[in-house]
């Protein structure tokens, strides 16, 4: 039995009337993304021919997941709304502060330990207000929800900007920050500029050694880290249909890397395949009943340049398995150019680690793959060349590739399997000597490579790669190993080419588990108690941020003018700073200590202004805070990219910084922004990000009447008393200017619960 199917099948119920108004009201027939959009608008939204791109719209999502790091920020703001009861489904799962370092057994030990006081709060939280728990080792966020909670033609958001994976069960499935999350589970309506849409049409079938990571890691190398932004990603044809469920999951997945607002899959087999092999027989039973309007109007997919804003095509049956890095996603190499492209680059190219897993590559199927060339191994007299790691995504993969003996195969190769959990992907990863620098490679089936993202060390040139591709280069040990030609020398001196990946879609017997991880909360959360220790360095409860005071910004101070990639990970870092997530004050002291300054190339220094003197940024703007100045943030292009994390919003507004300047933002950190009470402008001529010297004084004119549409005026003051005016656009609506004047979101929603 699923979880929630009499919300589920009330949509089913209501989904085809909504969606034929809709078809009726555009003239034309719809792609599965806008029937989605549609059959979620808020009852309060009336439906319009929405402007791809420039229309703010009001939806009703079906549920709201969050994780452990983001999830107490979240909840956090949501005790604050004064509601006794979240408004629709939502789940808590503690993913992302377990450190791996030994092993899963030993490694969850410490975590339940350490964050005790974290994991209690949220359980206790969790338990007051409504919402499903899943303890620490039941899984990754991500894998959990497809395995549970996904349903095509739902709509869900999340607190991680990897909640797209839930894409590959046909959802419209979004990440965002805890604010979005809290208006949700507030019962109030969630706004969403109407996306753009952009078809990928799938040909042929893979095969051999190629996966449908791959399918992704082209695609991220076609559009870059920022050609998803404003977009959803639709994915049709043969090729489509002829993957696994989890397969477009990964794919889905690694969407985030792309920037786009989500990607999504029609209904189809797998996905009916899937929901039946993880206990939902009744979806798949409903969604059968509808499935015409779970996938796209026939004419959509075969005329996809009327209906799309950008169409690309795939040839699966070409297609050749990639390596994706070093230090960004986008950067796409196919496996036979490897050898050439790192000579060129000066990349290392002997492999020190090897790492499968994560909430991308996790599933059943992942794992049977792999697991057929670790086989190979024993079987061909070879020895692994590099260290080799696996990461579960949930208890249930965990315990279904244990009893069918896939562990026993990995362990008996010398590989450690960590914590069913998040562990490297995002940092929690304890390597040893990573604290040394030294430059080395690593290869990985995540979806993210930044700089230090893995292990901290900035030179650590990380690939992504399928979990195939992942494991035949652990045990080849050599970045320029290509599997598909070349071979190894194994213990008796021969010379071995290893067999292609084979592995099944669904266990032969079913999947099983013996206690998943999941505490269902209270029927009546009235006699909950959540208490917070006030000094605790964990959790902090948080007071209001201050109104608008109506007048314009004036006399601000630059704190940083931060030069190229500048990440969520750079504004917020994560690793062992995950620790204080829960405590905004003690979290703030690793604002934006990753962004390189304009003036001097380094990190996690610039000039105070007040003093003349350099230090860390943290200290600076606290200093700049003390003596009442506020601060500008100026940034370069898709400033916060990456993790949804707040907290990349929260720290500055905590600190006093009042606007982020920048040449252009991803789409997650720019609602967060404004969520905070944040201004968020862009440059209307970006080369007047040259004009701004160390030594500036700026003043913010026009918030007197600060209206959608009409750009601001900046004058920068430099340090001789000359000056430089500009034009700064934005792209607040009058809705999200109102979060402006009353100081966050949040303070509307406190007054909007109390008056009801």
């Amino acid at each position: 039995m699923a979880f929630d199917i009499e919300m589920i099948k009330q949509l089913y119920a209501n989904m085809p009337a909504k969606v034929d108004a809709a078809r009726t009201a555009l003239g034309r027939p719809l792609t599965l993304s806008e029937k989605i959009l549609f059959a979620h608008l808020h009852a309060d939204q009336p439906l319009s021919s929405f402007e791809r791109g420039n229309h703010y719209v009001d939806f009703a999502p079906d549920r709201v997941a969050m994780q452990d790091a983001t999830a107490q920020m979240a909840l956090l703001q949501f005790m604050q709304a004064g509601r006794k009861k979240v408004a629709v489904p939502s789940t808590v799962h503690c993913d992302h502060l377990i450190t791996a370092k030994v092993e899963a057994k030993q490694d969850l030990q410490v975590a339940n330990a350490e964050s005790k006081e974290v994991y209690d709060f949220l359980a206790s939280v969790s338990n007051k207000y409504g919402i499903g728990f899943w303890k620490p080792g039941a899984g990754i966020i991500h894998q959990v929800v497809l395995e549970n909670y996904a349903f095509p033609g739902g709509m869900m958001i999340g607190t991680d900007s990897h909640t797209v994976n839930a894409g590959g069960l046909g959802m419209i499935a979004i990440g965002v920050g805890g604010a979005d999350a809290c208006d949700v589970m507030a019962g109030l309506p969630w706004e969403l500029k109407w996306p753009k849409l952009i078809g990928i049409k799938l040909t042929g079938k893979l095969s051999g050694w190629t996966a449908p990571k791959d399918v992704i890691l082209k695609v991220a190398g076609i559009l870059t880290v920022k050609g998803g932004t404003g977009a959803i990603v639709e994915y049709f044809g043969e090729g489509a249909i002829s993957m696994s469920c989890t397969g477009k999951g990964t794919i889905c997945n690694m969407g985030a890397e792309i920037g786009a607002t989500t990607s999504t899959f029609g209904y189809d087999e797998s996905m009916s395949r899937y929901l039946t092999a993880t206990g939902r027989a009744d979806i798949a039973a409903a969604a059968d009943a509808v499935k015409d309007y779970l996938t796209a109007d026939a004419d959509v997919y075969a005329n996809p340049s009327k209906y799309f804003d950008e169409v690309i095509e795939l040839d699966l049956s070409t297609l050749e398995p990639h390596l994706n890095g070093p230090f960004t996603p986008d950067l796409a190499t196919p496996i036979s150019k490897m050898k050439e492209v790192a000579a060129a680059n000066g990349w290392p190219t002997k492999i020190e680690v090897g790492l499968i897993g994560s909430c991308t590559n996790s599933s059943y199927e992942d794992i049977s793959r792999a697991v057929s060339l670790a086989k190979q191994v024993t079987e061909k007299g070879l020895t692994l060349a590099a260290e080799f790691k696996i990461t579960p995504g949930s208890e249930q993969v965990r315990y279904t590739i244990a009893r069918d003996g896939f562990l026993e195969v990995f362990e008996n190769i010398g590989a450690t399997v960590f914590a069913n959990a998040c562990g490297p992907c995002i940092g929690m990863w304890d390597r040893v000597d990573a604290d040394k620098k030294e430059k080395n490679a690593i290869v990985h089936s995540f979806n993210r490579n930044f700089a230090k993202r893995a292990d901290g060390n900035p030179n650590t040139f990380a690939f992504v790669a399928s979990p195939e591709l992942v494991t035949a280069l652990a045990i080849a040990g050599d970045l320029t190993f290509n599997p598909l030609t070349d071979t190894i020398t194994n213990n008796k001196g021969e010379q071995v080419k290893l067999n292609e990946p084979s592995g099944q879609e669904l266990p032969v017997r079913g999947f099983a588990v013996e206690d998943a991880g999941y505490q269902a909360p209270a029927a009546d959360g009235s006699g909950v108690n959540v208490a917070v220790d006030p000094v605790s360095k964990r959790l902090q409860l948080l007071d209001p941020f201050a109104a608008w005071d109506g007048n314009d910004l004036k006399s601000l101070r630059l704190l940083i003018k931060a030069k190229g990639k500048c990440t969520t990970d750079h504004i917020s870092m994560a690793g062992p700073w995950l620790k204080f997530r829960g405590h905004l004050d003690n979290i703030s002291n690793n604002m934006l200590i990753g962004a390189v300054n304009f003036f001097n190339e380094k990190t996690d220094n610039i000039k105070n202004q007040l003093t003349g003197e350099y230090g860390p940024v943290p200290a600076t703007q606290r200093a700049y805070k003390a003596a009442g100045i506020g601060t500008i943030v100026v940034g370069d292009e898709n400033y916060g990219e990456g993790s949804s994390r707040e907290h990349a919003a929260m720290e500055p507004r905590h600190l006093g910084v009042r606007v982020v300047l920048t040449k252009s933002f991803a789409r997650i950190h720019e609602t967060n922004l404004k969520k905070q009470g944040m201004l968020a402008l862009t440059f209307n001529d970006k080369t007047d990000y040259e004009k701004i010297q160390e030594d500036d004084t700026i003043d913010i004119l026009g918030l007197t009447s600060f209206a959608p549409g009409t750009p601001l005026t900046l004058v920068f003051t430099h340090a001789d008393g000359s000056e430089d005016t500009i034009i700064a656009n934005h792209t607040y609506n009058q809705q999200q200017i109102e979060w402006f004047k009353e100081g966050a979101a949040l303070n509307i929603i406190r007054k909007q619960v109390a008056s009801v």
